[in-house]
């Protein structure tokens, strides 16, 4: 017999006790690990992944966008006492004054019964019991010629 049909032969009596289904020319290309040793293969559930992503991109983005609404607050509560400190120096270099202010110094803001405004460097706890004048603001004058309001 040649050689060519003992192969034949061999292969026509040899019966594979595992299922076709379990066996691969091309192990591979399992989904699963082929060998005892072989790591674990998992397949990827893209929809959970791309699910998680987007979650995660979502947090983030609100997380920035708080720190910017916060920002934007501080700007705002900034701009308010700039726009206040500009009020008052208004309202204080249109008042009487007969002494020139100094600046670093407080003073005091007051109406009369005329209604005309006055700044004085007497405070409303220095006129004894009775003030010839109504109380409007204690104020210092700041270095860029704006008055801060501190009562």
């Amino acid at each position: 017999m040649s050689t060519k049909n003992k192969k034949e032969k061999q292969e026509e009596e040899f019966i594979n006790p595992i299922d076709k289904d379990k066996v691969t020319e091309n192990p591979h290309t399992l989904p699963y690990a082929h060998t005892v040793g072989g790591s674990i293969i998992k397949p990827i559930d893209k929809g959970r992944v791309k699910g998680l992503a987007v979650s995660a991109m979502y947090e983030q983005t609100e997380m920035q966008l708080e720190q910017i609404r916060k920002q934007v607050e501080l700007l705002y509560q900034q701009a308010e006492k700039i726009r206040d400190r500009v009020n008052i120096s208004e309202s204080i270099y249109q008042a009487e004054m007969n002494f020139k202010p100094l600046i670093g110094h407080t003073y005091h803001l007051y109406l009369r019964k005329n209604g005309k405004e006055v700044l004085s460097m007497v405070g409303p706890k220095e006129w004894g019991r009775s003030s010839p004048y109504e109380f409007r603001a204690t104020v210092k004058l700041l270095s860029d010629h704006t008055w801060e309001i501190q009562e």
